[in-house]
């Protein structure tokens, strides 16, 4: 089966091409450095010739509410009408766990506007959400920084890790539709502070680590459940404990990426 993945050169994609390939799939990254915009849709119509599965792992090159609102529109937009004319059976986009529930946060409203804009495409689809990935703890602590102390919220975290989401995502992708969404989280359920404290000191990282009710993150003041899944969810392999001991051999390792709000 031939699968396009848009965004399919990024942490997340890359090892849903590798996994699916694995599984015998013709998987195609689609991305700028592949020759493919999902933003002005150049390439789009040549890379899903032949492809019966569409998989939307793209993401902003900016944060700010504006330019990630229009970029999460315009590439939807672009992908759903390219999917349509190349008769996509099944389009699936990945998500973020709370998306719905932080109105105050620019991203997680582009993430929303996203994802009703797949429903409303006339395409089969899945949505799958996950929360924050294991990779992303150290630039969240980056992200919240304020005169060398980490300041976080005392808000709930379930992070997964990376691959774990790929793993799921590619079990999604064979699947029939859903015409519906999944939560996709990690064993673990804890505040920011139980999961950045570790891996700032696994990174010999000495900045203090404070918790805060009222202390926002990215400009979005959390409920303690906003991030984690409300209800069912599918739950990584991997658990925080071994992610960390093989973060504490590579420590590079966790400071790669940018901080974002999964």
């Amino acid at each position: 089966m031939r699968i396009v993945v848009a965004g399919g050169t990024g942490l997340i994609g890359s090892a849903l091409v590798e996994s699916l390939r694995a599984r015998g799939h013709e998987a195609v990254p689609a991305s700028p450095s592949t020759g493919v915009d999902t933003v002005t849709g150049a390439g789009l119509a040549e890379v899903l010739a032949g492809a019966s599965v569409l998989v939307d792992v793209t993401n902003s090159p900016s944060f700010e509410a504006g330019p990630v609102l229009e970029f999460f529109t315009r590439s939807t937009e672009q992908l759903l009408a390219a999917g349509r004319q190349a008769g996509i059976r099944h389009h699936v986009v990945l998500s973020i766990v709370g998306t719905d529930g932080v109105p105050d946060s620019g991203y997680l409203r582009a993430k929303a506007a996203q994802e009703a804009l797949v429903r409303a495409g006339g395409l089969p689809y899945s949505v799958v959400r996950a929360t924050q990935f294991f990779e992303f703890l150290g630039p969240i602590a980056a992200g919240s920084t304020v005169d060398g102390v980490v300041r976080l919220p005392t808000a709930d975290l379930q992070p997964v890790a990376a691959a774990d989401v790929s793993a799921i995502l590619a079990e999604t992708v064979v699947a029939e539709p859903r015409n519906g969404r999944v939560d996709v989280a990690g064993p673990q359920r804890g505040s920011f502070a139980d999961f950045v404290r570790p891996v700032l000191a696994a990174q010999g990282d000495p900045r203090t680590v404070v918790a805060g009710d009222d202390t926002p993150y990215f400009g979005a003041v959390l409920e303690k459940s906003a991030l984690v899944p409300a209800g069912e969810a599918v739950i990584g392999a991997t658990d925080f404990a071994t992610w960390l001991a093989g973060l504490a051999s590579d420590p590079v390792e966790g400071s790669a990426g940018r901080a974002v709000l999964r």
